[in-house]
């Protein structure tokens, strides 16, 4: 009897196709095209199979025709599986999705039993290679369904596959390779109504009428069975059931693909208005500081508002600190351990090469962020093993020759109610550009304090040009007179005594306004490779002098072989200098009631840290009322000192100059110190 029902299926199968081939040419994505494939097969095995009139080829007298249309079906059932287990396997440079070696072996039967043996049972040599071609499917079937690709959980997948090719083994060797091959093809498509359920995880139209269509053209495997084959009513009622799955199907994957491509867009527009609001968060943050100190202290708000409006449920700012190291200038969304255990860490990271161009790969496609690993600088028994923070996001601060600070991201926040995403560059990009921004606005404030500086001691150089030119008249006329006076035969005692006063001390200003004169218009030489040992052995040889002559214990204890210095010899000599005069005039400050056998004493010392030389001046005189501004100038500095003057604020002004830092303690229980911090060579 003729049944035209197969005619408008195929049409409408047929007229999906074009919408199939549109959206693989805009999305270029691999399912949409095995879904495409999937289709173009099937409506070849309905072309093969369609009986009307004269054009049957199911009619057995046409053995490769069959075979063609058998093997259509098991490539498009095998299709529509690898769209949603896409899994690959790596053999070299080559990759080769999974489904293909499960799909080969089973259209070699196909063309084996029906074009060859022209559906005749196999036996003999031909029965060994069909059973060897089904256990090469069923164990290329069992390692595809042990790669998890997280759309359906790998314990059921197992069993699954393992249960369904071992029932197909059993078919064919029980009742056929026709009803085994059959058996795949519907097992193929019950799996894909499964993998629709747990791929998607959501209870649509779309979802709704491709399980449905999948499920009912599983069941075609039941046209096989003398129950049904029996009674030409149900027989006709379940073919036009399998043929209109087919249809239902396909119209139920291009729902599938538009909801795809509605939630897509839903979701950029989400991620587009919370990109919105966090660049706004971050514009409103107030980042210009007159200092850099200032700056760095707003570390801990900058964080939490990163993690306040980002992705990431922790942030942490790494910045160079007065050493020249990295220090955690502050954090949010971290535990008081986990932010102990990261500062202890950042001070053994090497400030040299850190996220060079290189150093780590990219945390997304054309990103700055990378994904930074601290396994390198963790130690034994290091506590962020323990608090399982190895690793993190980061999105450095890039200054112009270097990297200077990074901020480390961790925890990153999933949609609710949508399956997790990935880290993508939109994410990322709004603390790309606050990481910019900090550091742009960093380097400014760098640059004005420096500015501010210069433009201080260029006032005060100017200033103490002037004082000099002045006083220098007047201080000759002095030393002129009192060297009359002292040259003078009858002066007595006390007179004599009086006028040597008044020469040594003139001679004392005279030196410090020469000294003040040469500092204020000193040549800047090249920077050289310096020996720190050679440059404090040669002030020791020049001043112990002057610490006998004031009777204050001299020690200095120089850690030997330390590394070169970068810098000018003679500002650095001048600095230094400066110190031991403050200390020694520090010493001379002292009061009656300190034992002397212990206070009058200073010590010079220098060693090396890592790629930092550090040389520190102290001395047993009062300490600093304000350490933090020692380096003021014309700033009190001890309680018995009217001022700091010009010296210590000249030191702190060459370090800088020299790439270095100045900085000043109090000791315990009595005394200061003074510490100058190079970088090494």
């Amino acid at each position: 009897m003729l049944d035209y029902y197969q005619v408008p299926a195929l049409v409408l199968t047929a007229l999906v196709l074009p919408a199939f081939g549109h959206l693989y040419r805009r999305s270029r994505d691999i399912r949409t095209l095995l879904w495409f494939l999937g289709f173009v097969f099937a409506i070849l095995r309905m072309l093969l199979f369609y009986r009307l009139g004269t054009w049957n080829f199911a009619d057995g007298t046409h053995p490769w025709m069959m075979a063609v249309g058998q093997s259509s079906m098991l490539i498009s059932s095998g299709l529509f599986l690898a769209s949603l287990s896409p899994v690959i396997y790596r053999i070299g440079r080559f990759r080769i999705l999974c489904v293909i070696p499960y799909t080969v072996p089973l259209v070699a039967c196909a063309m084996l039993f029906h074009g060859v043996l022209r559906g005749v049972p196999p036996s003999g040599i031909m029965f060994a290679v069909f059973l060897a071609l089904g256990l090469i499917s069923l164990a290329a079937v069992f390692i595809w369904s042990t790669r998890p690709d997280g759309s359906i959980p790998l314990w059921i997948t197992a069993i699954y596959c393992t249960g369904g090719g071992l029932l197909c083994l059993w078919a064919f060797l029980t009742i056929g390779a026709r009803f085994s091959l059959s058996l795949v093809e519907s097992l193929n498509f019950f799996m894909t109504a499964m993998l629709i359920l747990f791929a998607f995880r959501r209870l649509s139209p779309g979802v709704i009428l491709s399980v449905l269509g999948f499920g009912l053209w599983s069941s075609s495997i039941l046209l096989t069975h003398p129950f049904v084959s029996s009674r030409p009513t149900l027989d006709l009622d379940l073919t036009r059931a399998v043929i209109l799955a087919k249809v239902i199907a396909a119209v139920g994957m291009i729902l599938l693909a538009l909801e795809d491509e509605l939630e897509s867009n839903q979701a950029a527009t989400d991620r587009e208005q919370r990109a919105r609001r966090e660049m706004e968060a971050y514009a409103a943050l107030a980042l210009s500081r007159r200092r850099v100190e200032d700056f760095d202290r707003e570390a801990p708000e900058i964080c939490q508002t990163v993690v306040a409006n980002s992705r990431f449920s922790h942030a942490a700012l790494l910045l160079p600190d007065n050493a020249g190291r990295f220090a955690l200038a502050g954090s949010a969304g971290l535990d008081k351990a986990t932010e102990k255990a990261l500062a202890t860490m950042a001070a053994r990271i090497p400030v040299a090469g850190f996220l060079a161009p290189g150093f780590a790969p990219s945390a997304a496609a054309h990103s700055q962020t990378v994904q930074l690993e601290f396994e390198p600088w963790l130690i034994p028994g290091d506590d962020l093993k323990s608090l399982s923070l190895t690793s993190a996001w980061a999105t450095p601060l890039v200054g112009r020759s270097a990297v200077e600070g990074a901020l480390l991201l961790a925890g990153m926040r999933q949609p609710q109610g949508r399956p997790p995403q990935p880290l993508r560059l939109d994410d990322l990009l709004p603390v790309e550009m606050l990481a910019a921004r900090m550091q742009a606005v960093r380097s400014q404030t760098m640059m004005l304090e420096k500015l501010i500086d210069s433009e201080k001691f260029a006032s005060l150089g100017q200033l103490a040009g002037n004082v000099t030119q002045q006083l220098n008249n007047p201080l000759t006329v002095i030393l002129g007179y009192a060297s009359l006076l002292e040259e003078t035969p009858d002066l007595n005692a006390q007179d004599r005594k009086c006028v040597e006063a008044i020469l040594s001390e003139s001679r004392r200003m005279k030196s410090t306004i020469e000294s003040l004169a040469r500092t204020a218009h000193a040549q800047v030489d090249p920077q050289a490779a310096l020996s720190v040992n050679e440059l404090l052995a040669d002030l020791e040889q020049l001043h112990r002098s002057e610490f006998l002559r004031r009777s204050i214990e001299f020690r200095m204890d120089i850690a030997p072989a330390l590394p070169r210095i970068l810098g000018q010899a003679q500002p650095l000599r001048q600095a230094v200098l400066h110190c031991l005069q403050f200390a020694m005039e520090s010493v001379d400050q002292q009061g009656p009631g300190v034992q002397r056998a212990h206070a009058r004493s200073v010590r010079l010392e220098a060693s090396a840290e890592g790629t930092r030389v550090q040389i520190l001046i102290s001395h047993t005189g009062p300490g600093f009322l304000h350490p933090e501004r020692a380096f003021d100038p014309f700033v009190p500095a001890q309680a018995d000192r009217d001022t700091a003057g010009l010296g210590l604020s000249l030191c702190a002004t060459i370090l800088r100059d020299q790439h270095g830092h100045a900085s000043a303690v109090n000791l315990e229980p009595a005394g200061a110190a003074i510490i100058l911090e190079l970088q090494a060579v």
